[in-house]
């Protein structure tokens, strides 16, 4: 009996055993007048009907897709935190909890017809074998990559560490063709993809963490020690937690704890059961808990992001800055249901030192149109921090200090979605060699031009904000039979609106400069690169810097009690 035999005869056992369970439930709760009848009645109306639908069904059908699609539309209506995993899934939930993975270290992206090589992670063996970005993939382990799914290739591409695979690319800076044999590694990211000392005078130290991963606090305490130790005297420090989607709650707590001292209340959980309700303290000593602290968020910081930000903003123990955070305050954890497969389900909500839960969204009491509403602000409740501040649940972690992060223009956009500005990159570091450091390198005012020269033959149309609305107004128009006595008004204001693209590029040009560099800055120093190469524009960071470097605002901000 072959692999795939083996598994179709295990889904089949799995079947009948949900049979038969169901349908001793079923009677015991009949004959006992159980209060889980209702949950036994609707098994058995599911193991009938899955019977009947495996049994008669016209076609073919795949049970173990057949019930995937099921479960997937059951806990939709719940929230998007609960999921279902199959044996095939685990690998990537795997990832999401470890940052770890077997595969050649490097993405793919789909251009037209084509499959590219997209970013390729430093030191990974796809870095050793000499790809690089924009290398057209033509087959993989001699399977022609056309017509295939990015999931599909991704596929291909991951295994056991130590495997071979062989890859046939067409080298994006000579064009030339070749195959390559890699063998695959464990790659890992980094949890803490960049680190340094920051401000004028290279006395404060920045840490970025992307993901609350296994191993993450040890990386973050690693990060800080390494730069105080190449400057003693700090003056603070800046956590980057902005984009961060969060991840493993005993590591936001650990990660607290080196901001704050022993049997310190970080956050406690409530749920429908009496085992998660639970209060989460620090276990250990703090790395430095009098150290000034500013920690940037924005709207996609959630989870464990939230913990952190909230714990310090709730004890006063550093100054939060940037936008107001996703507003996820609910738990889950991931449970084995049988046969590899795991059900990662919300358990509890979470809730802050002063009490406060910050879920934004209310997934129990959905519109009719089962769209999901933010909590309203007069629903929103009032709490106090240690020294008195008034902060507020159910809508995310708002920040002590606002700064709102300027928006691409939709010139960029354009540029970045039609991979113009990575085809250009690419180009670039075929015909460079070498660049200036990440956080040093610019392009010159001609270097800029030539790209302009290089976009102005490649259509990059795209509609404004403004054009979009006009165009739905018009279709109201049309709907409400106004539009016949309105037509020259439309037409005359839609010529206005008409936007001239190379003007707008110029307009716009150190928005597309500074995304077209940090592009060009990935091919040479990868995500380090990119981070570096953002922080010289980064106008959060600068803030977060000036009021570490004023003692006597810092202490205003968080109304420290003398």
């Amino acid at each position: 009996m072959n692999f795939k035999e083996k598994i179709k005869k295990s889904r089949g056992f799995v079947a009948g055993v949900g049979i038969t369970a169901a349908a001793f439930l079923f009677i015991h709760a009949r004959t006992t007048d159980d209060p889980y009848f209702e949950i036994a009645k609707n098994l058995d109306i599911y193991s009938n009907l899955f019977k009947e639908l495996n049994a008669r069904y016209v076609d073919p059908v795949e049970p173990g897709k057949l019930v995937k699609t099921g479960i997937d539309a059951m806990l939709e209506d719940l929230d998007p935190y609960t999921n279902y995993f199959t044996e095939a899934d685990m690998e990537d939930y795997a990832f999401m909890t470890t940052g770890k993975y077997g595969g050649i270290g490097a993405n793919m992206h789909r251009k037209a017809d084509e499959i590219y090589i997209g970013d390729v992670y430093e030191n990974s063996p796809a870095q050793k074998a000499g790809l690089h970005p924009g290398d057209v993939v033509e087959a993989i382990d001699n399977q022609l990559v056309k017509g295939k799914s990015i999931e599909d290739l991704s596929a291909l591409l991951k295994g056991s560490p130590g495997t071979q695979l062989t890859i046939k690319i067409r080298d994006a800076y000579t064009d030339v063709e070749s195959q390559k044999i890699i063998t695959r590694g464990e790659i890992e990211i980094s949890s803490v993809p960049y680190a340094a000392l920051v401000g004028p005078n290279k006395d404060v130290a920045y840490v970025k963490l992307s993901q609350f991963t296994q191993g993450c606090a040890r990386q973050v305490k690693d990060a800080f020690d390494s730069l105080k130790k190449a400057q003693p005297a700090l003056k603070g420090l800046v956590f980057d937690l902005r984009n961060n989607p969060g991840g493993l709650v005993n590591e936001a707590i650990d990660i607290c704890n080196l901001f704050l001292d022993r049997d310190q209340l970080v956050v406690s959980t409530k749920g429908k059961i009496p085992d998660v309700e639970k209060e989460y303290r620090t276990m250990g000593p703090a790395w430095d808990k009098d150290i000034p602290l500013t920690i940037m968020v924005n709207s996609n910081s959630a989870s464990a992001s939230e913990i952190v930000s909230g714990t310090m903003q709730d004890l006063d123990r550093g100054v939060i800055l940037g936008e107001r955070s996703y507003g996820k305050g609910l738990v889950q954890e991931t449970r084995a249901i049988g046969f590899n497969s795991h059900l990662k389900l919300t358990i509890a909500r979470y809730y802050t030192p002063s009490g406060r839960c910050i879920q934004a969204l209310d997934y129990t009491h959905r519109n009719a149109d089962k769209s999901v509403s933010r909590m309203a602000d007069s629903l929103k409740k009032s709490y106090k921090t240690m020294n008195g501040r008034t902060v507020l649940s159910g809508g995310g972690i708002e920040p002590d200090v606002k700064v709102k992060e300027e928006p691409m223009s939709q010139v960029a956009i354009t540029l970045y979605t039609k991979n113009y500005l990575f085809d250009y990159a690419t180009e670039y570091a075929g015909k460079h060699p070498t660049i200036a450091e990440a956080s040093k390198f610019s392009l010159t005012d001609a270097e800029f031009s030539e790209f302009t020269k290089w976009i102005d033959k490649k259509d990059y149309s795209y509609k404004t904000e403004t054009e979009d609305e006009l165009d739905t107004l018009r279709e109201i128009a049309k709907k409400e039979k106004y539009y016949e006595d309105t037509k020259q008004e439309f037409d005359a204001l839609k010529a206005k609106l008409s936007h001239d693209k190379k003007q707008d590029l110029l307009k716009h040009k150190q928005n597309v400069k500074e995304m077209l560099e940090n592009e060009i800055v990935s091919r040479y120093f990868f995500t380090r690169g990119r981070i570096a190469q953002n922080l010289q524009h980064d106008k959060e960071l600068d803030k977060a810097i000036a009021i570490i470097g004023q003692p006597t605002e810092y202490k205003t901000i968080l109304k420290v009690k003398k």
